[in-house]
């Protein structure tokens, strides 16, 4: 990276359409405002690779932070070995695991306990109740997740959520392709024990009726009541 960066107020118009290449060369000769646009194009990639390893929300955006601050400061070391996006994942991987051997040095973790969910899935054009069912089963499939171990939930993330290869994957995390297909079918099949157990624990709770559905049905049952009486009086009357 070149001294005296030259620095802008916005991005160039039409630089979301660069490549990472470009964008990197560009930053690197002093176009430092195109750097927002790395950040934004991989903000949730990163994100997600690095709550797959710390699962505090302010430790994951400093981390963020962080990978970002370290890659800019080299990134006239980038070779383009590998894309721009597996080496900001490498990066991102290496500091949360640094901040996490931090922690372990200080904290001993506490088990997780688990919390009973719904499980019905959401149609296309899902209402407010099948909202919020959609999103405690979002709730109850990040909670297993979490319940992975370190190695196994991010190769999980990286790979099923972010949809990275697995040659991707063993470069961003330093293994053999092997070892991220074991990772992930363990992985795998622990989430289907952790699922399993948590949704038994929630079955009385499925298929629920209630909210604005409940409020529905009550409020034509009320409007039909005074019809109903009248005729009940009448039939009295003959």
């Amino acid at each position: 990276m070149e001294a005296g960066l030259r620095s802008s107020v916005a991005a160039p118009s039409g630089s979301a359409l660069l490549s990472d290449e470009a964008l990197v060369e560009r930053v690197r000769v002093g176009e430092t405002a195109l750097f927002e646009v790395l950040m934004r194009r991989y903000n949730q990639r990163i994100y997600r690779c690095v709550r797959s390893i710390l699962r505090d929300e302010a430790e994951v955006e400093d981390v963020m932070q962080q990978t970002y601050l370290a890659a800019f400061h080299h990134l006239g070391e980038f070779k383009g070995r590998s894309s721009v996006a597996t080496w900001l994942n490498r990066i991102a991987v290496n500091t949360a695991l640094s901040r996490l051997r931090l922690q372990a040095r200080f904290t001993t973790p506490a088990p997780e306990e688990g919390k009973d969910a719904m499980s019905l899935w959401a149609t296309a054009a899902p209402n407010p109740e099948e909202q919020a069912i959609a999103h405690e089963l979002g709730q109850l499939l990040e909670m297993a997740v979490d319940a992975l171990p370190t190695s196994h939930r991010t190769v999980f993330v990286l790979r099923e959520v972010e949809g990275l290869s697995t040659f991707e994957t063993a470069e961003t995390l330093n293994v053999t392709e092997p070892v991220v297909k074991t990772r992930l079918h363990r992985a795998k099949a622990l989430l289907r024990e952790q699922l399993y157990t948590r949704t038994q624990r929630a079955t009385g709770t499925l298929f629920p009726f209630a909210g604005t559905r409940c409020d529905r049905v009550v409020a034509a049952v009320l409007r039909q009541l005074p019809r109903i009486l009248e005729r009940t009086e009448d039939e009295a009357a003959l």
